[in-house]
């Protein structure tokens, strides 16, 4: 077994290389680790994260709450995977940092939609903190770190979580076998996991030619944290440089808020489906539906489907900044008549700088339906 896996954090330092590694991921590094540390059950599940769409959309750092061979073995009916996935969230996630969480704060797991709770209680004897996942101990926090992956171990297993989970619940005293502290507040803070999707779409874009996007999300970040997801059209840097600066005034109308939307489900939309964008009462429309090189919204084409998508936020290159809908237009969409005159003009005309622009490559087309 490489033992250069289970160094410490201080000679890994020492040598970048490891981390540049692109073998080195979470979740092939999970298996030996797991071993290495006596988690053989986990160990052997590791192979079945594959299978998750979680697990190919987020690559980066991990934190594992690993219960022990033993507890497993007193479930019989557990899945010991579906266990797996729902031990893991993205982050790192040390036993200090966790400390510093408030009460009640909730994360979300690899299992998309199921959220572990983070708690404490006071021992009334030691005058010590405990730190409780879903009401199961942190026994041995900080087992491994290697700025990769963190694992602590859990003096149990934590019960399949409900789809209910990352919602506030009524907490009992079940989970917290010393002394209870104050109640938990009945607003729920935003995920973090968006928090974290969105620096993960910050740093992405910024390095692929979106840097004001990238930029835009930062500025827009105490909106967009509050949000379940996010889908969002853009153009890239070029193209607002050379006659696309209209996007930057109008970046909240190409966000469509709470709803991930990747080219496959884009193509499944019939023509004359509307999208709530981010900017009160403006709306987007599919005005020519299709697959990428025929599907028009706002009766703009995409340039490049899924440019940057993660767990919670997809974003798709367009040519042009979207025109805005008349509104007489859009309730023809909508009741499938073909009233589109006075938005063909719009998009004609305040596109026609951008296409100027754009035109010698032949790349910009604002085609009605």
């Amino acid at each position: 077994m490489d033992e250069d896996l289970f160094a410490s954090p201080q000679s890994q330092a020492r040598r970048p290389e490891l981390i540049r590694d692109d073998s080195l991921s979470p979740t092939s590094l999970l298996e030996p680790i797991l071993s290495h540390l006596g988690f053989h059950d986990l160990a052997m599940a590791v192979p079945s994260l594959t299978d998750s769409p979680s697990f190919t959309t987020w690559n980066g750092p991990s934190t594992l709450f690993a219960p022990s061979d033993s507890s497993l073995k007193s479930c019989a009916s557990c899945s010991v995977p579906r266990i797996l996935s729902e031990h893991i969230v993205p982050g790192l996630f040390s036993f200090g940092y966790i400390q510093k969480l408030a009460f009640g704060t909730k994360v979300e797991t690899m299992s998309p939609g199921h959220c572990l709770t983070v708690t404490s209680a006071t021992h009334r004897v030691t005058n010590t903190t405990r730190i409780f996942i879903d009401g199961v101990e942190i026994s041995r926090p900080d087992m491994f770190n290697n700025g990769i992956v963190v694992v602590h171990g859990l003096e149990g297993f934590i019960a399949p979580l409900s789809p209910f989970s990352c919602s506030i619940e009524k907490m009992t005293s079940l989970a917290f076998p010393f002394s209870l502290p104050p109640p938990v507040s009945s607003s729920f803070s935003p995920s973090p996991l968006m928090r974290l999707m969105l620096r993960d779409a910050v740093l992405r874009l910024r390095t692929s030619g979106f840097g004001i996007l990238a930029l835009a999300i930062k500025i827009k970040y105490p909106e967009l944290v509050n949000l379940q997801n996010a889908t969002i059209f853009t153009v890239d840097d070029f193209s607002i440089f050379t006659g696309g600066i209209s996007y930057v005034n109008n970046v909240r109308f190409h966000i469509v808020p709470n709803r991930y939307l990747a080219m496959a489900d884009l193509e499944r939309l019939p023509a004359g489906t509307v999208m709530p964008s981010l900017e009160a009462g403006q709306y987007l429309a599919v005005t020519t539906a299709g697959g990428p090189a025929t599907m028009r919204i706002n009766y703009v084409r995409m340039k490049s489907p899924d440019v940057m998508r993660n767990q919670k936020v997809v974003v798709h290159s367009l040519f042009l900044p979207f025109p805005h809908l008349h509104p007489a237009s859009l309730d023809g969409l909508i009741n499938g008549q073909d009233h589109v005159e006075e938005n063909v003009a719009a998009a004609n005309q305040g596109m026609k700088d951008s296409c100027a622009a754009l035109e010698e490559n032949g790349d910009c087309e604002v085609i009605p339906p």
